[in-house]
């Protein structure tokens, strides 16, 4: 029995979004050396669905390679969302965990109005606390492990290609991992939204915003110098998880 029919609790635009049936709609995909991810955002109704996908065919060994994060903007007025579910992909998996039944929303978090995000981000989708989520930023859901809180790495996205029993103890077992895409559905979209919208798109890695964010934006000049950084990071994040 596939998980979607045993997820009646979640609702039928839940259920569509993660059997792939909702309208196309706007992607934007990030990569930087090994990273790469994207995001699917498209409308089901009222809802936004947001498909977060760790692209890389890269192995992931340490938690700096581990994506736990979307930031976005939209431009032309603040929209109030509300966060309804994060289900597990059809043909995605949970490693080291219990799955839900394909039912995540426990430990993913939305917030809009943040402040101190990247690229100065207002909106946010994370498994991370990050510095900028907390308990009652959680999608209505089971807490399937761990503390009341988006926390740590817990549900973090790696590869398709990911090994799971090579790199450190975080990523072989230290905590419930998703192999490669989760799907979200918030609720409270105006009739005429226009998903064109949706801008500054970026992807976080690991536990802390000082670990690699990957834009999908084209940087200025100057910020060849946050290209830097990025690498940097991740740099940093090899030798610190060794």
């Amino acid at each position: 029995m596939s998980f979607i029919r045993s997820l009646p609790a979640l609702g039928a635009a839940a259920v569509v979004a993660a059997a792939g049936q909702s309208q196309a709609g706007l992607i934007r995909t990030g990569t930087i050396g090994e990273l790469a991810a994207s995001a699917d955002f498209t409308i089901d109704g009222a809802n936004l669905v947001v498909r977060l996908s760790n692209i890389s065919s890269a192995d992931v060994t340490i938690p700096a390679q581990v994506l736990t994060a979307v930031f976005f903007n939209i431009d032309g007025g603040a929209v109030s969302l509300t966060p309804l579910s994060a289900v597990l992909a059809e043909g995605s998996v949970v490693h080291f965990g219990p799955d839900g039944g394909g039912n995540l929303s426990g430990e993913w978090a939305y917030r809009s109005g943040l402040v101190g995000a990247p690229w100065g981000s207002s909106y946010g989708i994370s498994s991370s606390g990050l510095g900028l989520f907390g308990p009652p930023d959680l999608f209505p859901g089971p807490n399937l492990e761990g503390p009341l809180s988006p926390d740590g790495l817990n549900y973090g996205i790696t590869s398709m290609s990911d090994n799971i029993s090579s790199g450190n103890a975080a990523v072989t077992g230290g905590f419930p991992l998703i192999r490669h895409e989760v799907v979200f559905t918030l609720s409270g979209l105006p009739a005429d939204f226009d998903l064109e919208r949706i801008g500054n798109v970026s992807f976080q890695y690991g536990t802390s915003l000082t670990e690699p964010n990957v834009p999908t934006f084209e940087i200025p000049a100057p910020g060849a110098a946050s290209l830097l950084m990025i690498g940097g990071a991740l740099s940093a994040g090899r030798r610190r998880h060794r």
